[in-house]
């Protein structure tokens, strides 16, 4: 993301000045005071913001810093012509005697710069030496060094042959060989060592991925020079495994070289590794572009069969393009003229009973149509395709741009540059000064453009050098992109750095997962998939058109699936080590290339040039962290610069075209742009494993889930949006959720404080410092989130756009696009609204009514009748609200959700306003909140009468309310106490409120023990200003007890429930096994925290996640959802509480329970052998027991569901 311009407002005078630092000239030297005045305000000076060993690689760089200022002088004078060097030998000629000694200065300063010069001829003409060296070709070593000598034997003969006849015989001789013996197998009866695995394992990743980047980028040579150097080294051997011997051989097969390949099959049998079904495909594709003798082919054949590998398996079970099946089909009908490819299996079928209906063969399933006819969504497409073909998107930005502050125009006025505007009768002019500014940030980035370029291509030439060494090196990677490719991406990646800076792993990894996404849309366009994918889109559009018709109706999946297979199979994401990796090297070379000078305001070239970039180390979490920081100045020009452009990334916008449909882990949402299925804490890859080997069959509810709310159209309501922009663009408004701009953030104590001052006040004053720094940077993080909602807002208020979803590891759903989405704040959802309008019927219209009262809060126990009748009492407070939001009685503004009421009080006065209700076609998502869907989920697992009645499961007059009533027995508790004289129950009195007790209430079922649920409670009692503080302390330690308590009083089988979930999780993670199970919709699960590969954390398995995960098992309507809360059309609101009525019943109509007992026993309980530790033999028993004793339900009748008003509501 990268953020220029007015985004990032001036801090406390700071702004004045880091941009007065770089303006300020030269010749006026700043007093020692005045530099420790600045400095100790301000922050740490250069000397002391690195370690020493930055500092002394800070004096290294001063060399290459001064000679690069002297190629820019030396450049500099030999542009100028003769004829102003014969101007300039006349004027000085003219001088006055008087003045003389100016021209000896200046003849003593060409002297100078002539012997600068010709030294500086020096360094250039060593430097191309040496970069004409490392340029140098190597030779690169094809014929490998075998350690069996029984092959080395075979193949010795044949190497220095012409004739091809003789490699066909190597082949028919190495494939009769059995593999050798590998080292590694002789030590297979030592215990593993876990951190050597590891280091192993990430050695092997980067290896793996060197050789695929090699055959992406052209350099199959060089994989298989390295693949050499490893394979004759036995140390090094050991690393290699059959996945990169196949990558190197299927390199070969595609260019049709079968000497190499053949070299390559030698070396897998040397390694002691077999053939699998990717080796043979490779070496008979190969043999196929060659047509090759039909014997050598047969005999590949028979030695393939004799490894227990099928013909058929060769065409279904490895994915192919189409040339590359050509070509392997050519060679096996060369040897078996009979053979043909066996037919397309057809696609399996889901079989859960949870979603039999939608999967039942005996007739069509029927998809909802799109309100766009087909000509409008192929141009949406083709604007979709170009935003991903150029991977950004820019956006003007809504921030108000700032005239030059005081500060600002103080730091300016102190600069010779801008002295002649200043002495001018009208005064400084900002908007001139603004555009220097401007202008001299384009200077430097011209500058650093060429800079960086430079510095790539050394760093591209020394790791070629490396990888020629057989050394398995970044060079390939960096080969990926162009240049300019990669020097645009740095660029935009230094404007959207904080001015706080970003921790170095966030970085690289960022850098390494953009340089990644941008070479899988640019392969997809070189390999002509693009065409491609327009041609199966266009026909994929007409499922969802609302002007066409296809012959059978399909789900989205099912329809894109029957167009045929992709060209080319996903390019699998690189491991996190590689991302890292390259991601560190491109951050390196940004902090190495991009300077600015001292003094901006100084003639080029005379200024010494500072980093933009330091990498400083800070505390964070109790842990040392490294961190890149722009410099201070360079902050501040970008703010007084005021550059009003936004740029984001492709993935980062919300897409103008109907995503792709979810068909597999690796493919759908973003047309080009590759996307994760499931996301995970980075690094982990459990869950990718976990779902590449599930079968496909398993994965189509979730994946046609996450497909159907993706087709949800949107568009901006642009009403709210005028109002919110008019609030940023002021000062805000904390309490509607309108971030203010910085400059209102509280102001640090000014002033050096006098010796002599009590080291007491020294410490207030510090703490007060740094309260202000830490709310001024939340304050400038909310800014920033709402300025890149609001721009996108802004940037899309004309367009229909879709969210793309994707899911966590637990299967909850979440949109792709982070900054502009319907997960967020009152604010962020209000923005929002259906692209497709439906009438609003008969019930529309009241469900309105209803969702208007829901958002402002005011009567969450009464019924939906009273909730109706008051909505009609205050309409005139509602019309006025939709008339005049910013100067009537503001009625809206005291609802809970404030923006959303008064979205709703627009379309309610729309609506009524119409002199037909029920014909008013309403765009306005209604909401259907689940009455604490946790505990609604646990009390239906348990069949607890008691905690069901609690969440609304069982029907009712009024809407029950789990929070009060959880504060109600708490206070029960408080009085009890407080007659005993327990003091910190006296002092309690009055204040046990929902409030206070419903986070921790909420969140109970989730996990959270009493230390997280005394933080919740604590928070909230801070936050009444009448409760004694001091007491704050013990009465959240009493009532996180009092709460647990009522909990376990109110839902008694829920409470069994977690706690056989948690000690199972608990046993589970002493195994040293991370929790796994499966959702009932199919998917999945791993728990990812854990400390390393052995353990689990405490509370590993979040219960109620596993059942969380089914709450996407809805099925029929065309809705949105947050969680537990669902959207819909007011219309379809009856609708909607039906089936979600009826899917809940039949999920737990299923023996979940009973099902994850067998599953965790399968998965954790298989039976120790005999030579475990006596530990492991006891704890797998213990967990058996545990997993076996599944709590018992009660009698509650879940068909009574079906008629509860408030399930949801």
């Amino acid at each position: 993301m990268r953020v220029t311009g007015g985004m990032s407002a001036l801090g406390w005078g700071r702004g004045a000045v880091g941009i007065g630092r770089v303006l300020r000239s030269s010749s006026r030297p700043r007093s020692a005071a005045e530099e420790e005045t600045i400095g100790g305000l301000w922050g740490p000076r250069r000397s002391s913001s690195a370690s020493p060993c930055e500092q002394d690689r800070r004096k290294d760089w001063s060399h290459a810093e001064l000679l690069e200022v002297l190629e820019a002088r030396v450049r500099q004078l030999q542009a100028e012509s003769v004829s102003e060097v014969t101007m300039k030998q006349v004027e000085m000629s003219q001088l006055p005697k008087g003045r003389g000694r100016w021209a000896e200065k200046l003849d003593q300063e060409r002297q100078k710069l002539q012997k600068r010069q010709q030294h500086l001829k020096v360094q250039l003409q060593e430097r191309s030496q040496k970069l004409a060296i490392r340029l140098q070709p190597w030779t690169l070593r094809i014929e490998p060094r075998l350690l069996s000598g029984q092959l080395a034997s075979c193949l010795q003969p044949a190497a220095h042959r012409a004739s091809e006849s003789p490699w066909e015989e190597r082949l028919n001789q190495v494939l009769r060989e059995a593999p050798r013996r590998r080292s590694s197998e002789k030590r297979a009866q030592s215990k593993p060592n876990p951190a050597v695995e590891a280091q192993v394992l990430s050695q092997q990743q980067k290896l793996q991925a060197f050789f695929e980047c090699c055959l992406a980028t052209g350099h199959l040579p060089l994989a298989h020079h390295v693949l050499v150097s490893h394979h004759g080294r036995p140390q090094k051997q050991k690393l290699l495994t059959l996945a990169m011997y196949n990558t190197v051989m299927l390199g070969w097969a595609r260019k049709g070289s079968f000497k190499e390949l053949v070299y390559v099959f030698f070396m897998v049998k040397d390694a002691g590794l077999t053939p699998d079904l990717l080796s043979y495909m490779a070496t008979l594709q190969c043999m196929g572009r060659l047509d090759q003798d039909a014997r050598t082919i047969k005999r590949c054949l028979e030695q393939m069969a004799q490894d227990g590998l099928q013909l058929q398996q060769l065409f279904t079970a490895l994915a192919l393009s189409e040339e590359e099946r050509a070509a392997l089909l050519r060679a096996v009908v060369k040897a078996e003229p009979a053979f043909s490819p066996p037919p397309q299996t057809p696609p399996q079928v889901n079989t859960s009973t949870l979603l039999r209906e939608i999967y039942a063969q005996d007739g069509p399933v029927s998809y909802p149509k799109l309100h766009l006819p087909l000509k409008t969504l192929q141009n949406f497409f083709q604007k979709q395709l170009h935003v991903e073909l150029t991977s950004s998107v820019h956006v003007e930005s809504v921030e108000k741009v700032q005239g030059l502050t005081k500060e600002n125009i103080q730091a300016v006025r102190v600069s010779p540059v801008w002295t002649c505007c200043w002495d001018r009768p009208d005064g400084l002019s900002q908007v001139k000064t603004q555009g220097r500014l401007r202008k001299t940030l384009k200077t430097l980035r011209v500058q650093w453009e060429a800079a960086l370029l430079r510095l790539l291509q050394e760093t591209k030439a020394s790791l070629a050098q490396e990888a020629h060494k057989g050394r398995p090196t970044l060079y390939p990677f960096l080969c990926l992109l162009s240049e300019q490719e990669l020097v645009r991406m740095l660029l935009q990646a230094l404007y959207a750095l904080p001015a706080q800076g970003e921790s170095l792993i966030t970085l690289a990894y960022d850098l390494g997962l953009r340089t990644f996404n941008r070479h899988v849309v640019q392969q997809k366009w070189l390999s002509n998939q693009v065409e491609e994918l327009k041609q199966r889109y266009t026909r994929y559009l007409q499922l969802l058109a609302s002007d066409t018709q296809v012959a059978v109706p399909y789900l989205p999946r099912q329809y894109w699936e029957a167009l045929g297979a992709p060209e080319a199979p996903p390019q699998r994401p690189w491991p996190l080590p590689v991302v890292l990796q390259l991601g560190k090297q491109l951050a390196e070379v940004l902090v190495q290339a991009v300077q600015m000078p001292r003094n901006l305001a100084a003639p080029q070239g005379a200024c010494r040039l500072i980093p933009v970039l330091y990498h400083v180390y800070s505390f964070r979490s109790f842990r040392q962290i490294g961190i890149l920081k722009p410099h201070p100045a360079f902050t501040q020009l970008l703010a007084a610069a005021a550059e009003t452009t936004l740029t984001f990334e492709a993935t980062d916008v919300p897409m103008l075209c109907p995503p792709l449909p979810w068909t597999s882990p690796h493919a759908g949402a973003f047309l080009l742009s590759p996307t994760k299925l499931m996301r995970s804490v980075e690094g982990t890859m459990q869950h990718q494993h976990l779902l590449e080997r599930c079968p496909p069959a398993e994965l189509h509810g979730a994946l046609d889930a996450l497909t159907q709310l993706g087709n949800c159209a949107w568009r901006v309501n642009g009403c709210i949006l005028d109002l919110v922009l008019e609030l940023f663009r002021a000062k805000g408004c904390a309490r509607l959720g309108v971030p203010p701009p910085p400059s209102e953030a509280p102001r640090p104590p000014e002033g050096v404080l006098p010796p002599g001052t009590p080291p007491a006040y020294k410490a207030e004053v510090r703490r007060e410092l740094a309260r202000c720094l830490k709310v001024a940077r939340e304050m400038h993080s909310l800014r920033i989130d709402a300025l890149y909602r609001l721009s996108l807002a802004q940037h899309l208020r004309e367009c229909t756009f879709w969210l793309p979803h994707n899911m966590d590891f637990r299967g909850r759903t979440y949109p792709c696009p982070p900054h502009f989405n319907h997960l967020g704040s009152d604010l962020a959802r209000a923005l929002l609204e259906f692209a497709e309008g439906r009438t609003l019927g008969p019930h529309g219209l009241d469900w309105l009514k209803i969702h208007l009262v829901n958002l402002t809060g005011l009567k969450k126990r009464d019924s939906l009748r009273a909730r109706l009748a008051f909505a009609n009492e205050v309409m005139d407070d509602i019309l006025d609200s939709a008339d005049q939001p910013m100067t009537g009685r503001k009625w809206w503004m005291e609802a809970d959700e404030p923006w959303q009421t008064l979205a709703c009080c627009m379309e309610v006065a729309r609506a009524v306003r119409t002199p037909d209700p029920t014909a008013y076609v309403s765009h306005l998502p209604v909401h259907q909140d689940g009455s604490c869907n946790g505990l609604q989920h646990y009390a239906a697992l348990g069949k607890d009468s008691m905690g069901a009645a609690s969440v609304n499961l069982m029907p009712s007059d009024l809407p029950q309310d789990v929070y009060s009533e959880v504060a109600a027995k708490v206070e029960v508790f408080r009085r009890q106490d407080a007659t005993k004289g327990i003091r910190v129950a006296q002092v309690l009195e009055g204040f046990i409120s929902r409030k206070v007790v419903k986070q921790t209430v909420m969140t109970v079922v989730y996990g959270v023990t009493r230390y997280g649920g005394r933080l919740q409670i604590e928070k909230r009692l801070r936050e009444l200003s009448s409760f004694p503080q001091e007491f704050v302390w013990e009465a959240s330690h009493y009532l996180v007890r009092q709460v647990f308590s009522s909990l376990q009083e109110m839902f008694s089988g829920t409470r069994a429930i977690q706690h056989w979930l948690t000690e199972s999780a608990r046993l589970i993670s002493h195994t040293g096994s991370a929790v796994e199970w499966v959702t009932p919709l199919g998917i999945p699960i791993i728990q990812p925290y854990h400390h390393d590969s052995k353990f689990v954390v405490r509370g590993g398995l979040q219960s109620i996640t596993c059942i969380s995960s089914a709450d996407s098992n809805q099925k029929g309507l065309t809705f949105v959802s947050v969680h537990d809360c669902f959207w819909t059309h007011a219309a379809d609101v009856p609708v909607m509480n039906q089936v979600c009525r009826e899917q809940f019943i039949r999920l737990h109509s299923q023996p979940i329970l009973q099902d994850l007992s067998k599953f965790l026993m399968n998965r954790f309980c298989l039976s120790p052998s005999a030579t475990s530790k006596l530990s492991d033999r006891i704890l797998v028993t213990k967990l058996q027991e545990t997993l076996q004793s599944v709590p018992e339900t009660g009698a509650f009748d879940l068909e009574q569901v079906k008629n509860s008003m408030y399930f949801f509501s």
